[in-house]
């Protein structure tokens, strides 16, 4: 009878190496993600805003902050674009000595002066000098809050006069 000898000794060191390799590869991933600040994004404020048409003296939009987080109204951490009428579409640009921040229970209000479409408090309700109408009868606007920190919509209105 013959007898044939069989040398599987090589087979389980492969896979062993293998395996090692593997192991060694992933762990790094986990590693370098760690290193690397792969963490999860910032998120933008989440704030519940409700736009509506003011008319009280001339056509503004009132914009009433219900709850949640604040809003930092600066350039570096929000951007309010107001479209949907060409003689008012535009970016808001933020007066640096106003309140900075829109918190829960504060009214704004857009209007036009002129130029450019502004934000500001309850003082510009009523006409008062430099304010004009932003839209007229029949206008729909859209107000957009966005985080500039995270790029994500804070808010998207439409508010129709």
């Amino acid at each position: 009878m013959l007898k044939m000898n069989r040398n599987e000794d090589a087979v389980s060191p492969v896979i062993g190496v293998i395996l090692m390799v593997a192991i060694t590869v992933i762990l790094a991933a986990v590693i370098a993600a760690f290193v690397f600040g792969m963490g999860p994004a910032e998120m933008a404020p989440q704030a519940s805003v409700r736009g509506s048409a003011d008319s009280d003296g001339s056509n503004i939009i009132k914009l009433e902050h219900q709850g949640g987080d604040a809003i930092i109204l600066d350039s570096a951490h929000t951007t309010v674009i107001v479209s949907g009428n060409t003689s008012t579409d535009g970016t808001i640009t933020f007066n640096a000595s106003s309140d900075t921040e829109f918190t829960a229970g504060e009214t704004l209000y857009v209007y036009f002066n002129g130029t450019y479409p502004q934000l500001g408090e309850a003082g510009v309700a009523g006409n008062a000098a430099g304010i004009d109408d932003i839209a007229i009868s029949g206008d729909t606007l859209n107000v957009k809050f966005i985080d500039v920190t995270s790029q994500q919509m804070i808010a998207d209105l439409d508010v129709r006069f």
